[in-house]
């Protein structure tokens, strides 16, 4: 779980135009929200942001005109051609307090010789973890799994302190077996002509 400091600036201008003067001037605008209080407008510096948010779950420690708040990204919204933060909504936690969030799947070995395929389908649990102790990621072994094989939300061994937050039965990785293609009718019919 990794902690990032930023240093926040309350705003009060809201809108379209306010929104792109705060994006020129290298700073991304954001709500912050949670635990009952009215939601607060903010700006973000956008590269200490950006390069915090390379971290699933990160924890942010947002130093707001002198008060502290702990909180977590709950939704991001970036250009969907160059890529750049255009706003982003924050979660207030607080320390001990236990927060639902998706993490990532991880594999580690190889499948049983043959033909086989993994399909994941899902690519991230959700879990319920304390705020300060998120997981970036879970890892299972599929080591030597053959076709047919699948491992349940269940299989998944997770951190102390965390618990699924999903249904154990739910299948998160099954292992399929590889089918060759059969050759199309016009194939067969130049292959016999030659």
């Amino acid at each position: 779980m990794s902690e990032v400091k930023l240093a926040a600036e309350s705003r009060t201008e809201f809108g379209k135009g306010a929104s792109r003067r705060i994006r020129r001037a290298s700073k991304v605008p954001a709500v912050v929200y949670g635990h009952g209080t009215e939601p607060v407008h903010i700006t973000l510096p956008g590269h200490e942001l950006q390069l915090a948010l390379r971290t699933p779950n990160v924890l942010l420690t947002l130093d707001i005109e002198g008060k502290t708040e702990l909180a977590i990204p709950k939704a991001v919204q970036r250009d969907a051609i160059k890529g750049f933060l255009e706003h982003v909504d924050l979660l207030l936690v607080k320390r001990g307090e236990k927060v639902t969030v998706e993490v990532f799947v991880q594999t580690e070995g190889e499948l049983a010789p043959g033909s086989f395929l993994l399909e994941h389908v899902l690519n991230t649990l959700t879990v319920e973890a304390e705020a300060t102790h998120i997981p970036e990621s879970v890892t299972v072994s599929i080591q030597g799994l053959e076709a047919g094989a699948s491992i349940h939300a269940k299989d998944i061994p997770l951190p102390s302190g965390t618990t699924l937050a999903i249904d154990e039965d739910a299948v998160v990785l099954q292992v399929l077996s590889a089918q060759a293609e059969e050759p199309s009718d016009t194939e067969g019919d130049e292959a016999a002509e030659a």
